[in-house]
């Protein structure tokens, strides 16, 4: 799901930290010598600012001005590259060829729909960059941030990516769960499960974000173990307006669950939803995702185990412009089988790769994924989700674009393909929204409220 308060989080007391870092074998931040590379070879978020050997991966030059482009009346951002083709289009003729740079995902998906499925490979662009006080805290954060509780939580966390410089695969994997994506947001988005005949019925959605030390109310002298708040209100259909689920989001999962809400408008009742986790059924999803797939993935670590294979170099959706154009309608992007690839742009990119294998006793319809995270955003590029048999089952990519009016990085459009049933989810939406996204958006405590659900559910 979303990101992050601004404020340290102590959420243990010391002699139960030291118990706990002993059990988990949990690593130290890493040292002052190391955290200088920071801005230096590694770029401020811990990216590498070199590009690679061949240079179809530029250095990293500070990502693009907060004017590389207009910005409409509505918030819709222009595309900062109009005028580039794609280098080459990759499809299942020529896909042995791109292999070694493709997911397995990725080269499923082309063995699935060979007559239709492409991938358009335009020049690389590193547009991302983060506000100056996000790269101070993440600079604060590598040497001072640590896992606690086994890995299931933050010691000493400020702000966004708490592990710049990762050492093993759960410390990236935090970096995506608490990855900067702007202050408080609020947006409007169309969400669809199209049939495999490419028939489907958009499904309307209302989300709002706000972190801790964004609320109009804020107290910085009562920190909490709150992460982010969450609301989510259906618009449309008829007979899903007016449901709403509210989620106060934790740092620490496993000490203190995250807290969940719903509000059904047919039986106007507000219930606790601890189904909004892990495998449960996502919002609308017709069976297509789970709670844990929003985001590309969210929530508390602690039914996996995590390992990190290291960096390598495959092409991932980036700078989507083109399929957030508000000249866009729905139609033009949901197609039978995947959206229409020819408004895709795929680039060139270092990827951290993590494989996260079910532990011993534990429960998830996935039994492994394979997580692909961008170097410059720790932003999930790629998961590929396997069954309990061991077989390649769904596959999500997140169409990456970066705000660069707002310095945020984040995702146009989030798809989920079932290779089995040849169906998917498409949720993110907004080309024909009357609204961009609004990171101006404001709320307090009291929006977040349980007694706040019933006045949002309203149709």
């Amino acid at each position: 799901m979303m990101m992050q308060t601004k404020t340290t989080r102590h959420l243990l007391q010391t002699g139960a930290l030291a118990l706990s870092l002993l059990a988990s074998g949990a690593m130290a931040a890493v040292s002052p010598d190391e955290a200088a590379k920071l801005g230096s070879t590694l770029t401020p978020v811990g990216a590498e600012k070199a590009g690679n050997a061949d240079g179809s991966i530029p250095e990293w030059t500070g990502g693009l001005p907060q004017n590389a482009g207009a910005v409409d009346s509505k918030g819709f951002l222009a595309d900062p590259f109009p005028t580039e083709k794609p280098l080459f289009t990759i499809t299942a003729q020529n896909v042995e060829q791109y292999k070694d740079k493709l997911t397995p995902g990725q080269r499923a998906l082309f063995k699935r729909y060979p007559d239709s499925y492409k991938m358009p490979v335009y020049p690389t662009h590193r547009s991302a960059t983060e506000p100056a006080d996000i790269l101070a805290a993440t600079k604060a954060n590598a040497t001072a941030t640590k896992l606690v509780e086994g890995g299931n939580g933050l010691e000493n966390f400020q702000s966004a990516n708490p592990f710049p410089i990762p050492k093993d695969g759960l410390e990236v994997i935090w970096n995506h769960i608490t990855r900067y994506r702007g202050g408080t947001m609020l947006r409007r988005i169309t969400q669809a499960t199209p049939q495999a005949n490419g028939s489907y019925s958009p499904v309307y959605l209302q989300d709002e974000f706000t972190f801790p030390s964004s609320l109009k109310d804020y107290d910085p002298s009562k920190p909490s173990n709150v992460l982010f708040y969450f609301k989510q209100r259906v618009t449309a259909p008829t007979r899903l307006a007016g449901n709403v689920i509210l989620v106060h989001e934790t740092l620490d999962q496993v000490q203190e669950p995250r807290m969940a809400w719903l509000y059904n408008a047919g039986q106007r009742r507000v219930r606790r939803a601890p189904q909004v986790s892990y495998d449960g059924p996502g919002t609308a999803s017709d069976g297509l995702r789970t709670s844990d797939n929003y985001d590309m993935y969210n929530g508390a670590p602690d039914r996996y185990e995590w390992q990190l294979n290291g960096k390598k170099e495959i092409y991932i959706p980036y700078n989507a412009y083109k399929l957030d154009s508000p000249k866009l309608k729905y139609d033009d992007i949901i197609k039978a089988g995947h959206i229409n690839q020819d408004l895709a742009r795929y680039e060139l990119h270092r990827v951290w790769h993590v494989t996260a294998t079910l532990k011993p006793g534990k429960r998830h319809i996935y039994a492994k994924r394979d997580f692909f995270i961008d170097e410059d955003t720790w932003q999930a590029a790629e998961i590929d989700h396997y069954d309990g048999h061991g077989a390649l089952w769904r596959v999500a990519e997140a169409h990456a674009q970066y705000y660069y009016n707002k310095q945020v990085p984040w995702i146009t459009l989030e798809t989920l393909y079932d290779l089995i049933s040849g169906r998917y989810l498409a949720t993110g939406m907004k080309n024909e929204e009357k609204q961009a996204y609004d990171f101006t958006h404001s709320a307090s405590s009291m929006d977040y409220s349980t007694a706040s659900l019933r006045q949002a559910g309203v149709r």
